[in-house]
Parts: structure tokens; C-alpha cells; sequence
């Protein structure tokens, strides 16, 4: 007999059925975005149910985060391809559809009466056979620059195969790559900005060295200066009314509302006249705020142009790539760092005119000018560039790639085979599972692309167990091709990531054998009799 000893505020679910409650989330979670997968994969359009905002993409960790689940399994699948997402920056989907296979293998191991920590025992045998075959079957390419480069672009014509940017990979691979060489094996992405401008078509983008930003100088300001030293402020340049909250002024006529208004008007002509004091050399001002005619017009007297209401990202990368900082007070010049760049001018851009910054201090930053027909288009474009770009400036620090095309599952698949062969009793059969679910990706893949997926993946089975290491799919082919020869190559780095954190995610579930659910604690709850 059961004894519930929880109030009426939790519930509790306990082994059989909190195991089958994991798996469940887990699964449906793995088959909600496994269609996204591979270069065949379909989008996703995802509504807001209390707005009219809604999105398209195809990124496991956009979808994810977009939906709000209620299973605790699912979500720490969810976490699973943030981590993903924050590490390498692609991967998000086959992390998340790896974890939810290898669980539903699991599931059937427990049905037959394997206890699961035998299972997570098998796995990790399993993942240290599959991460060893991995790693031997890498190549690094580091020392010879330009075959590096070629791996380089390699990568991000396989990572945005599956994107929106498809059509046109070639074209922004090598933009991707130019950008990514740019930061000299930096992995700070602030120095690429990403500036979307709808209208044109995607092979309309462009990549243009230096900053742009989505602004105008000032009045009767020049449109372009050179030798630019630039103050970046982030203070109230209005008529600097009397900002207290709750204050208020009463007049009893309008020659002391003047009187008031001339006193405002005083403490602003002093404010820009300390900037102009302090900081002789300047000859641009960019403010977080903005910058009413009066400080406008006394900044062009002075010879300074003068940009208002950039927003505070662009305020910030600015200041990193100017090598300046962003200043709130003007009293003490030697403690603010002033940015410089070499020239500065106004540009159109399709029907815009922007503010462009050439020879910024950091001399490897640069922009990707996005063009695209809608706003839909762009954001989605934008996605895939970010996870190309993230993939690319993870590969410039850990050089080494495997080849794409469920390849690298396959050679995993078989060194888990053959790992299998070496352990005996209830082991053995956790670890062919895991082998089995390796070899879902491929499957999914080719399923994808509308393929007969169990032909084509005993095809590749047959390949690869027979030494043709470079074997895998060619999806606008259907058919078995040579990886190397078609250039499909990932990252090492990401498949490594999606290996190791699926394996530690699918033994995080299988530990699990109580589920309990509690509402917050409240003042009144168990405060008992009074």
C-alpha cells in the first residue's frame, strides 16, 4: 500500500511512471524539430499566442526556447541546446535529437528488465569508444594555411546547407570566412556587426571593413570628417530639465516661465561648453540619448558633429572597436577613454543613409550588410550567418574537422560495435543501443531528404564497416558519395559537443525514478493550527 504523504499542493510520480513520463518529454521533444535536421530539413513558423509576433526558422535551439513545455524532461533538453548554442553555436538539432534517440533505445532496454544504471554504465563505455573513434578519424589541417581555408569554408557551406542561406552558400561561405579570418583566432563576435536592411535580394549582402551604424550627424554638420577623435557619451543632452521624480514647477507668469526655460537653457550651454573644454581634441560626439537643436546647434558651432540616440549595443560595440568608452560624466577628462578611427562619413545604403566608421582601432572588425525582401527573410538569415560565423571562429581555435553526411556517426557507430563485442552479460546490450542510436542521424537525414532511408543507411553501414572511411550521404543525390570529395566537413569541435552533452543528458533522464511536483512555497502554507 501507497502512502501519500504530500499535501494537496504536490504530486508525486513514482518509478515506472515517472521513467515513462522522462522518456516521453524526451522523445516528443527529439521528434518536434528532428524534420529541421540536415540539408533537406523543413522550417518551423511559430506564432505567438498572445501577440502577432511570429517567426520561421529551422535553429533546434530558436524552436525550443520559443515553446514553452511543461514536461521536465523536455526542458532539459531545451537547456541541452542552449548550452549547445552557447558553445559552438550549431549543432542545436542534432544534440537534441541524438539525446531523445538514445533514450528511446534506453526505453526499450528498461522494458526488457535492464536496470538503468547498467544502461548508463553501457553509454559511457559507448561514448568514450565513440569520442576515441572521433578523434582518430579528424584531420588537422592548421599548418598549411590555405587547405585550412578550404576547410573553413567547407564547414560553413555544410553548417548553412540546412539554412535559408542555402541557395546562395557559396556567396556568404566566403563571406563568412573573410569575416571570421578578419579577428586574427579571436572568438569575440562583437567585432563582426550584422546590420539587416530590407530590400534587394540575399546575394545582394555584402561584407564592408569597418562599423556602420543606422544614424545621421546632426544639422548643417559636415557629411564626413577624418581623423576622428570620438567621445561616446551616455547622458541626457535635452534641455536638462529638472529630472526628479515627482517635482514640479508652478509659475505665476509667463516672464518667470522664461526665466525657468533660460535656466535650463544655461545649464545645457554649460554642460556642452565643459565637454568642449575638457576634451579640446574631439571632433564627434555620439550619444546614447538624445541631443536636443540647442546641444545640436552648439556642437556644430564648435565644429564637432554630433550623433544622437544610438542605441546602447551600438553604443557599446562602438566604443570596443573605436577603443574608446562609453562616458556619463565630463569632469575628469584623463579617466575617459577617447575612441579614434580614421574617417567618418554619412552613406546610403538601399533608401538609408548611414554613418560608416573606416580604420577603427580594431582593424579586424567589420559589418555584414544583410539585404533580403522581408523582415522574416532577414532574421532568419541572420540566425544562420550567426551560427556559421560561431561554428568558423570556434574552428580557428580548435582546428581540427570530421567529415558531414552521417560519416562521423557511422565510424562512431562502428568503433561502439566493436566496443560492444568486448564487454559481456546486460552491458553488451546498452552499448549495441547506443551504437543504434548513432546511427538514427543518418536515418533522419536521409528521411528528410525523401529518401528509402533503410537502404541508403545499410549502404552506408556497408561502406564504412568496409573501410571506406570517407563515405556518406549525398542527399541531392540519394546515394553514397565521398565526403572528402564533395567537401562536406564539419567542425570536430561540434561534434564532439554533440556526442558528449547528448550522452550526459540521456544519463541525467535515466537516473531519474520519482517525479514530484510542488507549487512554490507560499507565507500561509504548513503554518499549521494557530
Amino acid at each position: 500500500m501507497s502512502v501519500n504523504i504530500f499535501g494537496d499542493q504536490a504530486t508525486e510520480e513514482r518509478a515506472e511512471n515517472a521513467r515513462l513520463s522522462a522518456f516521453i518529454g524526451a522523445i516528443a521533444v527529439g521528434d518536434l524539430v528532428k524534420s529541421t535536421l540536415g540539408p533537406k530539413g523543413m522550417d518551423k513558423l511559430l506564432q505567438s499566442a498572445s501577440s502577432d509576433s511570429s517567426m520561421v526558422t529551422n535553429d533546434g535551439a530558436t524552436i525550443l526556447k520559443a515553446i514553452p513545455l511543461d514536461n521536465p524532461a523536455a526542458k532539459v533538453l531545451v537547456n541541452l541546446a542552449k548550452v549547445q548554442d552557447d558553445q559552438v553555436g550549431d549543432g542545436t538539432t542534432s544534440v537534441t535529437v541524438l539525446a531523445s534517440e538514445l533514450l528511446r533505445e534506453a526505453e526499450q532496454l528498461i522494458n526488457k528488465k535492464i536496470h538503468p544504471q547498467t544502461v548508463i554504465e553501457g553509454y559511457r563505455i559507448a561514448s568514450k569508444a565513440a569520442l576515441k573513434a572521433l578523434l582518430e578519424a579528424s584531420v588537422d589541417n592548421k599548418s598549411n594555411f590555405d587547405t585550412f581555408k578550404q576547410d573553413l569554408i567547407n564547414i560553413a557551406k555544410t553548417t548553412l546547407s540546412s539554412k535559408i542561406l542555402a541557395q546562395d552558400k557559396d556567396y556568404f561561405a566566403n563571406l563568412a570566412v573573410d569575416s571570421i579570418l578578419r579577428l586574427k583566432g579571436s572568438t569575440n563576435l562583437d567585432q563582426i556587426q550584422i546590420l539587416k536592411i530590407v530590400g534587394g535580394k540575399l546575394n545582394d549582402s555584402y561584407l564592408d571593413e569597418g562599423f556602420i551604424l543606422n544614424k545621421k550627424f546632426g544639422v548643417n554638420q559636415p557629411k564626413k570628417i577624418t581623423n576622428c577623435k570620438i567621445l561616446i557619451a551616455n547622458t541626457s543632452m535635452d534641455t536638462d530639465k529638472v529630472k526628479i521624480f515627482g517635482a514640479k514647477f508652478k509659475v505665476s507668469s509667463t516672464s518667470k516661465l522664461a526665466a525657468l526655460e533660460k535656466a535650463e537653457k544655461t545649464k545645457m550651454h554649460n554642460k556642452v561648453l565643459k565637454i568642449q573644454k575638457n576634451f579640446k581634441d574631439i571632433n564627434c560626439f555620439i550619444n546614447r540619448q538624445l541631443i536636443y537643436d540647442y546641444p545640436e546647434q552648439l556642437f556644430t558651432d564648435f565644429g564637432i558633429n554630433s550623433i544622437e540616440h544610438a542605441d546602447f549595443e551600438g553604443v557599446e560595440r562602438l566604443a570596443f572597436v573605436t577603443g574608446g568608452e562609453v562616458a556619463s560624466t565630463f569632469d575628469k577628462p584623463e579617466l575617459v577613454k577617447v575612441g579614434y578611427c580614421d574617417t567618418i562619413e554619412e552613406v546610403l545604403i538601399g533608401e538609408e543613409s548611414y554613418v560608416k566608421f573606416s580604420g577603427v582601432q580594431k582593424g579586424e572588425a567589420c559589418t555584414i550588410i544583410l539585404r533580403g525582401a522581408t523582415q522574416y527573410v532577414l532574421d532568419e538569415a541572420e540566425r544562420s550567418l550567426h551560427d556559421a560565423l560561431s561554428v568558423l571562429s570556434q574552428t580557428t581555435q580548435e582546428t581540427r574537422t570530421v567529415l558531414g553526411g552521417g560519416c562521423s556517426e557511422m565510424i562512431m557507430s562502428k568503433a561502439v560495435d566493436t566496443a560492444a563485442q568486448k564487454e559481456d552479460g546486460k552491458k553488451a546490450l546498452a552499448v549495441e543501443a547506443f551504437a543504434r542510436g548513432l546511427r538514427q542521424l543518418p536515418t533522419i537525414l536521409a528521411d528528410n531528404a525523401g529518401f528509402d532511408s533503410s537502404e541508403l543507411v545499410a549502404k552506408l553501414r556497408s561502406s564504412i564497416y568496409n573501410g571506406l572511411y570517407t563515405s556518406g550521404l549525398d542527399l541531392d543525390h540519394g546515394i553514397v558519395a565521398d565526403m572528402r570529395e564533395l567537401g562536406i566537413v564539419e567542425s570536430y569541435k561540434l561534434k564532439y559537443h554533440v556526442v558528449n552533452s547528448a550522452t550526459e543528458a540521456a544519463e541525467v533522464l535515466l537516473r531519474v525514478d520519482n517525479i514530484i511536483r510542488a507549487k512554490p512555497r507560499t507565507a500561509d502554507r504548513n503554518r499549521g493550527p494557530i
